[in-house]
């Protein structure tokens, strides 16, 4: 049975075992992890423990398990939303609800497996698992996304958002009164210090994160903002609202909130985004205007 081993480092001292596991083996979702261990195939420094023992710096992981080989992804017929398209790029608005690539716990109805039958030569751009693919957006939010056609624009796209050259713009509804016309926010983020699946701005292991923001309309209530976040970490634009005091409505993991006049589902959409085209680099820059769901829910509170 193969054995994988890790070592704890300062900044994942005190984190649950399964939490820690889950981080670093994307074979398994959580609570096939703790059922593994159930079995004593997790080891700390020698010693079977249970999914919710308690790490210290420099224990010793020792996990044993017959990893199954990844079955390769298979195309599915989902429509797809097609602003642009050429031999190099392709821009789309992603619906909210639908996952980016495939993950830990699921193989199907993701984008990838969209593009992978519109597209069947994206099955050789980039990484096997998420071919194409040089950004995401999250699960709930919607909009527009550049994926990659080649190997040349793959890596070229990649440069950009690495040096920050691709514009990103979201409009977002979030609640209470934000006073100020512009701002930024600029705490770092990283995995919560208790709760690992969980972005925070409390963290032990921050990364920097910026996110400007300006004000589009107030109304009793909640403030409708254009949001530019500067830097790209997981979750940065939620956790940034909910830690300034005004989280995203509809974010039933960083802002949840029972009012009569509930939205039903993540207000943010991501509006604008411009970048370089990777072969001729011209300038490219694309709208997507807020969909009717969320024009409807702004109309509702006038």
């Amino acid at each position: 049975m193969p054995k994988r081993t890790f070592r704890v480092d300062l900044s994942d001292a005190g984190i649950r075992l399964d939490v820690f596991l889950s981080h670093r083996i994307k074979e398994l979702t959580r609570s096939q992890l703790q059922k593994k261990m159930g079995l004593n195939l997790a080891k700390v420094c020698g010693i079977p423990r249970k999914s919710s023992f308690r790490l210290s710096e420099e224990d010793l992981i020792e996990f044993d398990f017959e990893f199954p080989e990844k079955a390769s992804l298979l195309p599915e017929n989902i429509p797809l939303k097609i602003l642009y398209e050429d031999d190099h790029v392709i821009v789309l608005e992603k619906p909210s609800g639908v996952v980016v690539h495939p993950g830990a716990g699921r193989r199907s109805e993701t984008l990838v497996n969209a593009l992978l039958y519109h597209f069947p030569g994206i099955g050789k751009v980039g990484p096997a698992e998420r071919p194409g693919i040089v950004h995401r957006l999250d699960k709930e939010t919607s909009g527009l996304m550049v994926v990659a056609r080649s190997e040349k624009a793959h890596s070229e796209l990649q440069r950009q958002f690495k040096q920050r050259m691709v514009e990103k713009i979201y409009l977002g509804l979030v609640w209470g009164k934000i006073s100020k016309q512009k701002g930024t926010i600029s705490w770092a983020v990283g995995r919560h210090v208790k709760h690992g699946e969980r972005m925070s701005v409390k963290t032990k292991k921050p990364r920097s994160a910026e996110t400007h923001f300006g004000v589009v309309r107030r109304y009793q209530g909640y403030t409708y903002l254009e949001i530019k976040p500067v830097t790209g970490r997981t979750h940065q634009i939620r956790v940034h609202f909910a830690a300034s005091g005004h989280p995203i409505v509809g974010d039933s993991r960083y802002g949840k909130r029972k009012v009569k006049k509930s939205c039903s589902r993540l207000f943010l959409h991501a509006n604008h985004l411009g970048f370089f085209h990777p072969e001729s680099h011209e300038r490219m820059d694309f709208l997507s205007p807020l969909p009717d769901d969320l024009e409807k829910f702004l109309e509702r509170l006038l």
